[in-house]
């Protein structure tokens, strides 16, 4: 904003309205601007206190600020509020105008840069135009030269096949010019090398000399192939076949000349151990016979093949001394330190062969097959000397099992160098069919050497046993014969530590069988033909323990019979046949109480046969349809044997029992017991002594039964018992007669019998009890009252009417004729 001169109009610019545009402040400046010239005029009238308006009074919004003294005196006065509207209207209206000028000046700008704005984008739409029509001509014109430079390079890719087959031929028309030139030197004289080529005699050009000779020999050979398929049938064809068989001669022996130089310079340099012309002669001679004669050549000439300090230190590490006998856990020592040096040497030789040879992979091969096939075959052989089944070592000299133990360990070590051998590399050698075929001739009939050792140590375990028993009888002197019967059956009890030794070497064996057994049938065949030695031994070793049990039983049987005797005896042989009788009774009770703990410990044998079975025979055959079966059949056929003595030897502990019981009875019982010259008197409730005895006596010697049993036998055992009891009391009975007082004794007899057989656990025999209570009530009531006391029990009647024959009233009572018409069904 330009400032006005005087009180000339006041001249706006158009920067004036750029930027933050505020009429507020517009009108601001103005009164600024306006207000000195206005103070100066009135400065006299402002300071002499006439209330005029001074500069201070404007406030910076534009708005005046009037004091209450200045409002007293223009209320006095009638001069206007500003005097200068005037010249500010005329300002307002020159600025308005000018104001219309700069917006005329602005839009007439703006039209012309319109204007120009158009011209220039016409002018450049027009251009980028021109320029897109060159841009589609240049890529034209960059296909058209794409299109050339492919066809040209295509004419020369032609042109340079078309030279590249004329140099071959060329070339191989030359190498052919040589070839057949060098073939005619060697088809000139039969067996003449001398006058051959500088090629064939030069040392540096030994490669190509080899591959010439070659090419040659096989060139030769192929023709004379040729000429004999063509059926010798011309003069030529066979002069021409002679003449290359000249050339054939004389090459072969140039072959053999120069592949025996090679193999010369290949030691000489693998003796100095220069890798780099090992590895140049070795890649020469693969052209002869795919270098096999340089494999074979170096892995003959390796130290641990050829040195005889080597193999002897071999046999001394795992055989031990010459002379000393060698040990299994020493063998396994031994084997696992030699096959580790194996392994570390085939693997150090290894590094040697991947440097020098073309071919390592068939190298390896070899050098792992001369290691089994010489090395370990030669250790195996000495360790392994396979026994005769006919005429086996004695055990003394470690038998058969030595052996066998000896074979798992060779065949376990020797598997484990095959995994290491297989590490290392061993090309395409199947290692693991060689190894199995190390043993082939000891795995064939593997599993009767098994059996035959099993056989072996059984026989010796029962020798010992034997003598033992024997040495023990032999110490203790002079004996009676039925004591020495007891200590005999004693001596030779079965022996569940002999059964669990037997099945420990069972377990070894079919450890072994898991050992030499891959695929599960052979595996299922040999565990089955191994569980069979164990079945057959325990069966057999437990038949002949209960057998021999039995025998005491029997000799106390032949001891009871010995001393029966008649009725007309002196008292004097009376009490030296009872003091016999009970002499055998206690050797008939010693027996028994043997033969109980044979049948526990049978019982724990056959348990223990049947546990090793489930837990580590029944797995290995379950593989096998019909193995499982097989095996468990023959388990049950085996161990019916030992059931079958354990049978016949719990009837003769009941024969015994029984014997015994009715000795005590017929000893112990008195005809008074149940017919007491007292009787109305008070009665006796006790039982009677016989009574007493047998049941202490049963009590005693059942004690072994009811421990030595268990399930179903026990409850068979017992049972039998119960019935043989009840039939021999019934028997013993029908000697007596009964008076009132006597069938009370009678009954609590019984009482005492019943509870003595309800330990049995057996309802049959206590029911019988029950009835012999109820029977015994015949001798206890009045002859009036039989009729009526079995009116609720008829099934009982007819062994009612046989203890009613026993009253002591029976005759005198007439009860025989009262009976038969109170039941005449029983008449």
């Amino acid at each position: 904003m330009k400032e006005s001169t005087g009180n000339g109009p006041l001249i706006l610019d158009i920067e004036d309205f750029k930027g933050d545009f505020s009429f507020d402040g517009l009108f601001g400046n103005l009164v600024n601007e306006l207000l000195p010239s206005y103070q100066d005029d009135d400065t006299d009238a402002h300071h002499d206190g006439h209330g005029n308006i001074g500069a201070n009074d404007v406030l910076p919004n534009g708005t005046l600020r009037i004091s209450s003294e200045a409002t007293k005196v223009a209320q006095g006065l009638s001069m206007p509020l500003f005097p200068e509207v005037d010249s500010l209207l005329t300002l307002f209206k020159d600025s308005c105008k000018e104001l219309i000028d700069l917006r005329q000046q602005v839009d007439g700008r703006l039209s012309s840069l319109r204007k120009e704005v158009s011209q220039q984008d016409a002018k450049h739409r027009k251009t980028l135009a021109e320029l897109e029509k060159g841009v589609d001509g240049l890529f034209d014109s960059f296909a058209r030269l794409d299109s050339r430079i492919s066809s040209v390079g295509q004419t020369a890719a032609k042109i340079g096949d078309h030279l590249q087959s004329a140099d071959a031929q060329r070339e191989t028309a030359s190498q052919t010019i040589d070839l057949i030139k060098y073939l005619m030197e060697f088809n000139s004289t039969p067996g003449d090398l001398m006058e051959l080529s500088p090629l064939f005699s030069d040392d540096s050009r030994v490669a190509e000399a080899a591959s010439i000779a070659q090419k040659l020999r096989q060139f030769a050979e192929e023709d004379i192939g040729r000429q004999g398929i063509g059926v010798q049938s011309t003069t030529g064809n066979a002069t021409a076949s002679r003449g290359l068989e000249v050339a054939v001669a004389n090459l072969q022996e140039y072959c053999n000349e120069l592949e025996n130089r090679l193999l010369q310079r290949f030691d000489t340099a693998s003796q100095r151990r220069e890798l780099s012309t090992m590895a140049e002669c070795a890649k020469i001679l693969s052209q002869f016979n795919r270098g096999s004669s340089a494999m074979q050549h170096y892995v003959a000439t390796r130290p641990m093949f050829i040195d005889v300090e080597i193999m002897n230190a071999d046999n001394r590490l795992v055989l031990g001394e010459q002379g000393s006998q060698a040990n299994p856990s020493n063998v396994a020592r031994g084997l696992s330190s030699l096959y580790k040096e194996i392994a570390d040497t085939v693997r150090k030789e290894s590094a040697t062969i991947m440097a020098v040879f073309p071919s390592p992979n068939e190298v390896m091969a070899i050098l792992v097959q001369r290691v089994l096939e010489q090395r370990v075959t030669a250790l195996l052989d000495k360790l392994l000397q396979k026994p005769s089944l006919l005429h086996p070592p004695p055990l003394e000299e470690g038998g058969l099992l030595v052996y066998l133990r000896m074979l798992a360990v060779a065949y376990e070590k020797t598997q484990e160098l095959a995994r290491d051998l297989r590490a290392v590399g061993c090309g395409d050698l199947d290692v693991e069919g060689l190894t199995e075929s190390l043993f082939s001739a000891h795995k064939e009939d593997y599993h009767e050497h098994e059996q035959a050792s099993l056989r072996q140590l059984y026989q010796a375990k029962m020798e010992e046993l034997r003598a033992e028993s024997l040495a023990e009888l032999g110490g203790s002197g002079s004996i009676g014969r039925s004591k020495g019967a007891s200590i005999a059956s004693n001596h030779q009890q079965i022996s569940v530590a002999v059964v669990t030794e037997l099945v420990r070497w069972n377990e070894e064996a079919v450890s072994r069988c898991n050992i030499f057994s891959s695929q599960p049938s052979v595996l299922a065949a040999n565990v089955r033909a191994v569980f069979t030695c164990v079945l057959d031994q325990v069966s057999q070793y437990l038949t002949e323990g209960l057998e021999r049990a039995r025998e005491g039983l029997t000799e106390a049987a032949a001891l009871r019979e010995r001393f029966v005797l008649g009725t007309n005896i002196s008292r004097r042989v009376a009490a030296a046949a009872a003091s016999a009788a009970e002499a055998a009774a206690a050797a008939g009770e010693s027996s028994f109480r043997s033969f109980m703990v044979a049948v526990q410990r049978c019982a724990s044998s056959v348990a223990l046969v049947q546990q090793y079975f489930a837990n580590s025979i029944s797995r290995l055959l379950l593989p096998v349809d019909g193995a499982h079966a097989a095996s468990c059949e023959e388990m049950a056929t085996a161990m019916s044997k030992a059931e079958s003595a354990a049978h016949k030897g719990l009837q003769q502990c009941i024969d015994t029992v029984m014997a015994e019981v009715e000795r005590l009875l017929s000893a112990e019982q008195k005809a008074t017991d149940y017919r007491s010259p007292d009787d109305g008197i008070i009665p006796d409730h006790r039982a009677t002594s016989a009574c007493t005895r047998v049941v202490t006596y049963l009590s005693r010697v059942l004690e072994s039964a009811f421990t030595a049993l268990e399930g179903l036998n026990k409850q068979a055992f017992l049972t039998e018992m119960g019935n043989r009891l009840h039939k021999l009391l019934l028997s013993h009975w029908q000697k007596f007669t009964f008076n009132p007082s006597g069938g009370l004794r009678l009954k609590r007899d019984i009482t005492e019998y019943g509870e003595f057989v309800r330990s049995f656990n057996a309802p049959s025999i206590d029911e019988k009890f029950e009835v012999l209570g109820i029977l015994a009530n015949v001798f206890i009531v009045a002859p009036e009252s039989l009729s009526t006391l079995f009116e609720g029990s008829p099934s009982i009647r007819k062994d009612a009417q046989r203890f009613i024959q026993l009253r002591d009233d029976y005759k005198s009572a007439k009860l025989a004729a009262k009976l038969s018409s109170l039941w005449p069904s029983l008449g």
